[in-house]
């Protein structure tokens, strides 16, 4: 094995693969996500070095990263780095782990057939995106226009067949006027090679010819085998078009993932993964190889990154990383010839514990596919692989993939002032794709915000990262504009492009598929309905809470508190909007009943009978619990949405569950039946998705604040 791949010294194990315990009671989807202490893994006991008295809280924050990294130069020579032999060793010895003593030098043999393999494929590097993205440095035009607060961006609009409207931001970047450059530093300038500022990126003219797509060859046969039911082998058109754009490493926002289309999604980002992971990889044994008659490093030789990890996949359930995996699996090694490590642990934790789905009412398909499977949102796994191996719940520090939850790696971060938490392993990755965000949403923000937060820091530890090997922009710390994000949802979330816009920095722009909604999920309701929609007015984000509160106190409350309007149910998407209306029913002594994501089985069945026999005027109705237990509420007559939901096929589901009340005739029939929903412009996603983009437009543009619309017939 290539040192460059390599890296030495002592290790901690845990953070790689720790899992909570075997046999633990599980718990219902999303009954412990919203804020409060986190649940600790007992087993996961993450080794983190002592810090050295000297980066203690006295260290100055003002100091230059460049210089911190060159000062940590001289402790690392310092350091004994455990040799590849003695690394070897180690593997052997670790408990419940495989010996790999033997197949060591069957390894060894095969990295040097696989440099023979890369020296040929070397004449088609130079036009390939993974060099083009990586190989170079920022000039200073590039670096200031991504670097500024905010980026300075230019949008262009594309239309694809499949994709559809793709917006596309890329860095403005000044050109300077030739001949301005200082004479003094021309000889130097003229030694660097520089990135090249990103283009308009143009759909692959084939689907087909994996080598005009610069996909490695070691995995050009398997890909029929992972990506079953395309024709001739090859990439479908929309995954031929999310490949054109994650291929040319452009960040994507794709906000249209479904039920239809997941499996294909999964597929290419998984062959966008491996195919990264393999190319860097040959490169260091190509490396390495050449280096073997040199004294010293050409700087051309500068091909790694802070620490080994490469690519993050974030997943919510345990069961979707089962999938990805199972899917990397495929790609590597096809019908899996090759070798797979600690399969039989994988298999054992990542299966099984599934939800008991009633048959007698059953639930939404939507919800049976997406609980379907191992539930558990607590995980972490590191993986590394070579040309026929793969091994998994290898340390972070020796993984080239992480695959975990957004509460895995919350749990080994930490927050400040834990005695134990390690986020090192984050400070290299080229790659991060956050599958199922809206999932994600759903269960907890604030880990997914707390991943970010964390990524491309400062290490605080070398790890034994060969210095001489470490790419320029690495050094400068550039890396975060390097890493390229890719971002799937079912619906379009205002926090995803916020997530977009703040924290990924790739200088080779985004990519944000933007479609227009035609009929909107309204057109899904089958009863005759009047439902009113009443505009919010506010300047701000946060004016927005606070207007919505009022006016909902002064003009909806009142109207529902009759005799009449009894059977009324109050969807609420935020838990916070949650916690304040439930106070101010207490302090009113209004008559009420709550069900949210917290509230055990009891009282929920308590709610529902009392709501259903009219002995509560109103039901607080949290859109977590919906989302997660997805039950027929009964008796529903009068319907208010404090805030558009999050997902809009709630809507017309919530609409229909008042079918049958209006079956009953002798409770006033559909005549005494309403829907009242509360929207503003920083809804205007939610507002779209519900009664179609022009209407929402419309609407949001008015000089009239309240709007009413009539489904369903006579």
């Amino acid at each position: 094995m290539g040192r460059g791949l390599r890296r030495g010294g002592a290790r901690g194990r845990s953070r790689g693969g720790g899992q909570p315990k075997r046999g633990q009671k599980r718990k219902a989807p999303g009954s412990d996500r919203q804020g409060g202490k986190l649940r600790r893994d007992e087993e996961a006991d993450v080794q983190v070095e002592k810090k050295d008295s000297s980066s203690s809280s006295e260290e100055e924050e003002d100091e230059d990263p460049y210089q911190e990294l060159l000062g940590t130069m001289d402790l690392a020579k310092k350091n004994k780095v455990v040799s590849s032999d003695e690394e070897d060793l180690e593997e052997a010895q670790e408990p419940n782990q495989p010996d790999e003593e033997e197949e060591q030098e069957v390894f060894d043999e095969e990295d040097e057939d696989e440099t023979e393999e890369e020296k040929e494929e070397e004449s088609t590097l130079a036009s390939d995106p993974f060099t083009l993205h990586l190989n170079g440095e920022f000039d200073s035009s590039l670096l200031s226009a991504i670097s500024a607060e905010p980026p300075v961006l230019e949008m262009t609009k594309l239309f694809w067949p499949n994709l559809g409207h793709v917006q596309v931001h890329l860095p403005k970047v000044q050109t300077e006027p030739a001949g301005e450059k200082k004479k003094g530093l021309l000889l130097l300038q003229d030694k660097k090679v520089y990135l090249k500022p990103p283009t308009v990126p143009q759909r692959s003219s084939s689907t087909t010819d994996w080598s005009k797509l610069f996909v490695k060859k070691q995995i050009q046969a398997h890909l029929p085998f992972a990506n079953p039911g395309v024709a001739e082998g090859g990439l479908s058109g929309l995954q031929g078009e999310v490949f054109a754009l994650l291929n040319n490493y452009h960040d994507l926002y794709f906000a249209e993932r479904s039920v239809r289309n997941a499996e294909e999604l999964r597929f290419v980002y998984c062959l966008h993964a491996v195919n990264h992971v393999l190319k860097t990889r040959a490169k260091i044994l190509v490396h390495n190889a050449k280096m073997a008659a040199r004294a010293e490093v050409p700087d051309e030789f500068r091909d790694q990154g802070l620490v080994r990890p490469k690519v993050l996949v974030l997943l919510p359930f345990k069961d979707a990383a089962y999938r990805t995996i199972n899917m990397i699996i495929s790609i590597l090694l096809g019908d899996q010839k090759g070798t797979v490590m600690n399969q039989k642990r994988y298999i054992e934790e990542f299966t099984g514990e599934q939800l008991a789905l009633p048959k007698k009412n059953p639930k939404p398909e939507d919800y049976e596919i997406l609980f379907r499977g191992n539930t558990d949102d607590n995980f972490r796994i590191g993986m590394s692989f070579t040309k026929k191996r793969l091994k998994l719940y290898t340390d972070f520090y020796q993984s080239d993939i992480i695959v975990a939850s957004p509460l895995g790696l919350r749990m080994i971060i930490g927050a400040e002032g834990d005695e134990k938490r390690d986020f090192d392993f984050l400070a290299g990755l080229e790659l991060v794709v956050l599958d199922q965000a809206d999932v994600c949403f759903e269960q907890n923000w604030e880990h997914v915000l707390h991943t970010f937060e964390h990524l491309h820091l400062q290490p605080k530890q070398t790890h034994s990262t060969d210095f001489s090997r470490l790419r320029f922009s690495a050094l400068a710390g550039h890396s975060k504009y390097l890493s390229q994000t890719c971002v799937l949802s079912a619906v379009q979330l205002p926090e995803l492009t916020a997530l977009m816009r703040r924290r990924c920095r790739n200088y080779a722009g985004r990519a944000v598929v933007a479609n227009p909604v035609k009929l909107g999920s309204i057109s899904q309701v089958v009863l005759h309905l009047p439902q009113v929609f009443h505009k919010i007015e506010a300047a701000s984000a946060g004016q927005c809470i606070e207007n919505r509160f009022e006016v909902f106190l002064a003009k909806i409350l009142p109207e529902f508190r009759y005799t009449l309007m009894s059977h009324t149910l109050i969807y609420v998407p935020s838990y916070f909007d949650y916690v304040r209306l439930r106070n101010h029913f207490n302090k009113q002594d209004i008559g009420f009943v709550q069900i949210c994501e917290y509230s055990k089985d009891a009282k929920i069945a308590r709610a529902r009978d009392m709501f259903f026999h009219k002995e509560a005027h109103f039901l607080l109705y949290s859109e977590r619990f919906h989302f997660f237990r997805r039950i027929r509420i009964k008796g529903i007559r009068h319907l208010i949405f404090y805030q558009p939901p999050t997902f809009p096929h709630f809507y017309p589901e919530l609409c229909n569950f008042m079918q049958e009340a209006n079956q009953n005739r002798k409770k006033g029939g559909s005549s005494n039946m309403t829907v009242t929903v509360l929207y503003s412009k920083y809804d205007a996603q939610r507002l779209a998705a519900i009664v179609g983009s022009d209407r929402a437009s419309k609407m949001l543009n008015s000089d009239k604040s309240v709007h009413m619309m009539v489904t369903g017939g006579d």
